[in-house]
C-alpha cells in the first residue's frame, strides 16, 4: 500500500508546484502610479545604502534593527508589487484536504 500512496503523493505536489508556477508568470503586469514608483525608488535607494554599511563596527542591537529595517521594507514592496502569495503551510493543508477529499 505505501508503494503505491508515496509515488502518488509525490506527483499530486510536482503537479501542483508545476500548476502555481506556470499561473505566476501569466500574471498581467500592473503598472504603478507615481506614488508607488517613488516608495519603490525610496526603498531600492535604502536597501543599496545598507548594502553599503560596514557593518563590522555596528553592535549587536544596530544589526537586528537593520534587519527587522530590511525584512519591514520587503514587505512593503511585494504590497506595492502586488500579487496572492501562499505559504507553505497553506498549501500543504490544501495537498492533505484533496488528498482527504480523494
Amino acid at each position: 500500500m505505501k508503494k503505491i500512496i508515496y509515488p502518488l503523493m509525490l506527483l499530486v505536489t510536482l503537479t501542483f508546484n508545476l500548476n502555481f508556477a506556470v499561473a505566476a508568470d501569466n500574471k498581467p503586469k500592473t503598472e504603478l502610479t507615481a506614488e508607488q514608483q517613488a516608495e519603490l525608488n525610496r526603498i531600492t535607494s535604502r536597501v543599496e545604502e545598507i548594502r553599503a554599511m560596514d557593518k563590522s563596527n555596528l553592535s549587536r542591537a544596530e544589526k537586528k534593527e537593520l534587519r527587522k529595517e530590511l525584512k519591514e521594507m520587503k514587505k512593503k514592496a511585494n504590497a506595492i508589487g502586488g500579487g496572492v502569495y501562499l505559504s507553505v503551510g497553506a498549501i500543504i493543508i490544501i495537498i492533505l484536504l484533496l488528498i482527504l477529499i480523494l
